[in-house]
């Protein structure tokens, strides 16, 4: 990877590459873009194959919180950070405070919160150093983000079931969800409360074993939920799961998930226009979370931040009205209605305050 060519190529601001010889810290900071604000953005704690695909995973990841924040109608710009390592097997607190003063010493241009690999009490350790963290257990803070990521998840896969179907009603319907961390759990479950059909997957056979004895559903290996036959797959995982081995599998009407850069090309977003499989842009149905956390900012409302996650069944909805109304797919709609949002505030913010 040539480093400095693809900052330029999507505007990159900065890089941190992090480390701590004392904790084990390994990490790769990205912020991508502050026009709207602050950079926000979460956490997350993957065992990676090399140092490459971690810092290449930061940077799609925090240009996709750019996307999302802006989608979402926050004041928030995005950044991402990976840290390099298993789960399961390689926390401890001092990592998570090496990290924190990493963070701290960004001056407050990036926030960090939970994502993929990380807890509450990882982020309860970071903001022993730091100020700027979301999704602490403290009093006044939002806690743990995935509930209300998945409820928007829900709520966006609602919408995107309108357009295919013409009723939003989920009842019935087959949905093939792919992880079961702690967005994919909750999501199972208010499928299942709507009265849907689960097929589920996890790499972890302990995840699928507690959806299957708390929710029911019926469980296949994680190579096989990709041609399964549902109505709706729901990637919760990690990304890249619409590439080239794949979709030729798909049985599906819907792609609805929680996953971020679902799409492993721009490419596939087109394939999936082209089969006529109706795609739900991941960052502006699994905004949820970020949404919840960035209210946090203005003093935590749970009533307040639910009601704003609630419109993620409108932002899906004008998404596809514009792919409809355009004849385009719509990855371009959704990255069309971001942009045009990031260059309007970015004019206005272009004079000199002191």
């Amino acid at each position: 990877m040539e480093i400095f060519e693809y900052l330029q190529k999507y505007d990159y601001e900065q890089l941190v590459i992090c480390q701590d010889q004392t904790s084990g810290l390994k990490a790769v900071i990205c912020i991508h873009d502050t026009t709207l604000g602050p950079a926000l953005g979460g956490t997350r704690m993957w065992d990676y194959a090399c140092e490459e695909d971690a810092i290449f995973d930061a940077l799609r990841l925090a240009r996709g919180m750019t996307y999302k924040n802006a989608a979402a109608g926050l004041n928030l710009g995005g950044g991402k950070t990976v840290i390099i390592g298993d789960s399961r097997t390689q926390k401890n607190e001092e990592l998570f405070r090496a990290f924190g003063r990493y963070v701290q010493s960004l001056n407050g241009r990036y926030i960090t919160a939970e994502d993929v690999g990380t807890t509450v009490q990882d982020m309860d350790w970071v903001h022993l150093e730091t100020d700027f963290v979301t999704g602490v257990s403290s009093c006044g803070a939002s806690g743990d983000p995935s509930p209300m990521t998945a409820r928007g998840v829900w709520r966006g896969m609602k919408a995107a079931a309108m357009e295919a179907y013409g009723s939003d009603s989920l009842r019935g319907k087959t949905i093939a969800i792919q992880g079961l961390g702690h967005v994919g759990y909750y999501l199972a479950k208010h499928l299942h409360e709507e009265g849907a059909k689960l097929i589920v997957t996890d790499i972890h056979d302990d995840l699928i074993k507690r959806v299957i004895d708390e929710i029911g559903a019926t469980a296949v290996r994680p190579e096989e939920i990709f041609g399964v036959k549902a109505d709706i797959f729901a990637p919760c995982a990690m990304g890249a799961v619409v590439n080239d081995q794949t979709i030729s599998q798909f049985k599906f009407q819907i792609i609805a998930g929680a996953a971020n850069n679902v799409l492993k090309e721009e490419y596939h977003g087109d394939k999936l226009h082209e089969l006529g499989i109706l795609y739900a842009p991941d960052y502006v149905i699994n905004c949820g979370g970020v949404i919840n956390v960035a209210d946090e900012l203005d003093g935590y409302n749970y009533d307040r931040a639910l009601k704003k996650v609630e419109k993620v069944y409108d932002n899906v909805a004008k998404v596809l009205k514009i792919a409809k109304e355009f004849k385009i797919p719509t990855y371009i709609a959704a990255d069309r209605m971001a942009e045009q949002r990031i260059e309007r505030i970015g004019r206005i913010r272009s004079n000199y305050l002191s």
